[in-house]
């Protein structure tokens, strides 16, 4: 089943706890992994920062939303258990926990009217924030943070894949030079530089250096398509690649692949990788290739550790 928002895992989570005892996170989220019936993938799905798991994410955020609202305390550092008030909820026999629920607690609107204050910015309206309607949220912090990412990267993707487009092919080529050696593949500029598009032999537009040591050789292929390349001219590259006895080739275009052409590639012994216009740009912006940085932001958490001899 799909990962489940942290609001879905709020009932789940105050029932763990309603046997009264501590909990710790971490035996938390495995237990609610497995009613979930998550799999392997799905637990270890990322942040698109890289800094923790998705699940295990969610799971804190509900946590931490049943605690302002006086669900669950936290009687020593590393666990938690259910409140009275959680234990009252709990004998509602609730169908679902969310946010608009947890409105109907003191604590968690003051909650709320903090992160307000916080969050925006003075107004010359004359009613205050607390009185104010509170928007229920459907996304914790993290992922709106990534889906607005996710839109920027889009985004920038398309306009990218445009700009590459319009270039002349010598300046297609130097960006599939700068791609490649920015990925440690060519050895230096220079190598990738005189390497490709100097062959033209057969479909090959270049051989570059596996590595910096040029123990392997890997075979170019570099063309901007406005069509789907088919079959014909992957298996055209594939013949260059036997003429030259080698086994390894890098077939780059700007538009896609045809379900013939990606089928035949795992079909035949040379390793070729097809590398579409979309997986291009993608990896122009992953290896800092004809994009810049406009802005760097870090999300922080509590150290643990630094409290630890509290």
């Amino acid at each position: 089943m799909p990962i489940p928002d942290y609001q879905t895992a709020m009932l789940p989570l105050l029932r763990l706890t309603g046997d009264g005892q501590e909990h710790k996170f971490r035996d938390a989220v495995e237990r609610l992994a497995t009613e979930f019936q998550l799999t392997d993938e799905e637990r270890s799905e990322l942040l698109p920062s890289g800094t923790a798991f998705l699940f295990d994410n969610r799971v804190g955020w509900a946590r931490t939303y049943l605690k302002q609202a006086g669900l669950l305390s936290a009687p020593k550092r590393g666990v938690f258990r259910i409140t009275p008030a959680g234990q009252a909820l709990l004998a509602q026999r609730p169908e679902r926990l969310d946010v608009e629920k947890l409105l109907q607690f003191e604590e968690f609107r003051a909650f709320r009217a903090r992160r307000r204050v916080a969050a925006e910015e003075p107004s010359s309206q004359s009613t205050s924030v607390a009185e104010q309607p509170l928007a229920v949220e459907t996304q914790t912090p993290e992922d709106q943070l990534a889906s607005a990412y996710r839109r920027l990267r889009q985004e920038l993707e398309l306009d990218l894949l445009e700009q590459v487009k319009a270039s002349t092919p010598a300046f297609f080529e130097q960006l599939v030079i700068d791609l490649l050696v920015a990925m440690g593949y060519g050895g230096s500029r220079q190598d990738a530089g005189r390497a490709i598009g100097k062959s033209g032999d057969g479909g090959i537009d270049g051989i570059i250096k596996e590595d910096k040591l040029g123990l392997d050789a890997i075979y170019v292929q570099a063309k901007r398509w406005d069509g789907t390349v088919g079959r014909p001219e992957v298996q055209k590259f594939a013949g260059a690649l036997q003429g030259h006895r080698a086994n390894k080739g890098v077939f780059i275009t700007t538009s896609s692949y045809s379900r013939e052409a990606l089928d035949y590639v795992g079909l035949i012994n040379s390793k070729i990788i097809l590398i579409s216009g979309a997986e291009l740009v993608s990896l122009m912006i992953d290896h800092s290739v004809g994009v810049s940085t406009v802005g760097v932001y870090e999300l922080k958490k509590i150290d643990a550790d630094y409290f630890e001899g509290e």
